[in-house]
């Protein structure tokens, strides 16, 4: 796979992509609804809820953890993960904004 060059482009564009990336896949999107559906956080139930193995729930949680989107806690020898909202609305200002852009343009075509 090549270099995506991300350097050469604009600091809002790269955050962008970043956001279509972790919620381009089905799991993390599956992930984010059951946080949001149950309202508090979990502790392990994901593979269940989810249906696919424990290591790759994990590697989903870590992508949406890195970007912001979930926070964990540790209690006792398990993480607890839930949606930290104060990044969720920054994501959703920022793609409402970009998503937007068409509200005032005309078209040429």
């Amino acid at each position: 796979m090549g270099v995506t060059k991300t350097e050469i482009f604009t600091e809002e564009q790269n955050t962008i992509a970043s956001f279509a990336k972790v919620l381009g896949h089905p799991a993390r999107v599956a992930i984010l609804q059951h946080l949001f559906k149950i309202d508090s956080c979990v502790c392990g139930d994901l593979v269940n809820e989810i249906g696919l193995a424990q290591p790759t729930i994990s590697q989903h949680l870590k992508e949406l953890k890195n970007l912001g989107l979930i926070k964990g806690n540790v209690e006792g020898t398990s993480v607890c993960y839930c949606i930290d909202t104060d990044n969720w609305t920054k994501m959703k200002e920022i793609v409402l904004q970009f998503l937007d852009q068409d509200v005032t343009k005309n078209t040429c075509c």
